[in-house]
């Protein structure tokens, strides 16, 4: 029996074919056109799974379901919206997909996705209490109790990146607020930091030209004093948030995905260091570290949802 698990970003649609016993068999990345609403993303997604599945000679009778990772709040397979896709409205995005690819499908938060991929085949594997973190374009987060996915009421457990960590700030985030963690802690608010930063006159090798998350960190591993004060930004605001989750769920581990999260230890040193000022005592020990499945732990989560 095979999976099939999707894991659909902003610039890219990642799909992966898996084995029962979570062997990744074959992949593909096809990339997320924005137009016409979501239309595009759905066909698009359909044509790819069909594609995999015959590339590998799989039959859909041998296929036990699709699993889909979405960048937004779902409620019983019904994404409810995707702020950074732009929509705003209701997708059943299981039944669209169940009736182009023929194929039972099953939908949840990409975060949660990632989540159960750390869970099933990752760094979570030895753990049921797990608190994960993926910090990209945006931050998500997925938070499994006793090896259960908490998603509350209406689907948003977990959106730490919507969390507000700075009351009087400016910074606009794409849900409408000011001063989400996602506006300090995402790649584009790393980047934000940093330019705010070199317009104060601030000397640097940094420029605002085609600045990017990962030119930072670069810089800052090489002493540049912009770059660090802007990871010190960054270690700040996501240390501070993850000690306010690990009183609420007092999590055995917490791992970093996503994009940024690679950068390596100049991440977790600086998150772990603000997590130690403003963390609990009985929560201070809680493990941090960088997530085993990286880029691909949406796929394996989404499609170990379509196998429990």
């Amino acid at each position: 029996m095979y999976a099939v698990g999707i894991d659909v970003g902003g610039t890219a649609i990642k799909i992966g074919l898996f084995e029962k016993n979570g062997r990744l068999v074959d992949k593909k990345e096809i990339p997320t056109r924005h137009e016409n609403n979501c239309e595009f993303v759905f066909s698009d997604m359909a044509e790819a799974v069909k594609e995999v599945l015959k590339n590998n000679s799989v039959k859909k009778k041998n296929v036990s379901g699709i699993g889909i990772g979405m960048p937004g709040p779902v409620v019983n397979n019904v994404v409810q919206h995707c702020v950074n896709l732009g929509w705003q409205n209701k997708i059943d995005a299981a039944g669209i997909t169940e009736k182009l690819t023929g194929i039972k499908t099953v939908v949840l938060n990409d975060a949660d996705a990632a989540g159960y991929g750390e869970l099933w085949q990752g760094s979570a594997k030895s753990y049921k209490n797990v608190v994960l973190v993926t910090i990209g374009t945006g931050v998500g987060g997925a938070v499994i109790n006793n090896g259960v996915l908490i998603e509350g009421f209406g689907g948003s457990a977990g959106e730490i990146g919507h969390m507000t960590v700075e009351m009087n700030s400016k910074r606009h985030c794409n849900c409408g607020k000011n001063g989400c963690l996602e506006t300090y802690a995402s790649a584009t608010g790393i980047v934000r930091t940093a330019e705010e930063l070199l317009d104060s006159g601030e000397k640097s090798v940094l420029t605002k030209e085609n600045l990017t998350a990962r030119d930072i960190f670069d810089a800052a591993k090489n002493g540049d004093n912009v770059a660090l004060k802007t990871v010190d930004v960054f270690g700040k605001y996501l240390g501070m948030a993850l000690a306010n989750i690990a009183v609420v769920t007092n999590p055995e581990i917490i791992l970093l995905s996503g994009g940024v999260a690679y950068a390596g230890e100049i991440i977790t040193d600086i998150v772990k260091k603000y997590f130690d000022v403003f963390a609990f005592k009985s929560v201070k020990n809680t493990e941090i570290k960088i997530a085993s499945l990286k880029n691909e732990a949406g796929i394996y989560g989404a499609a170990y949802t379509t196998l429990s």
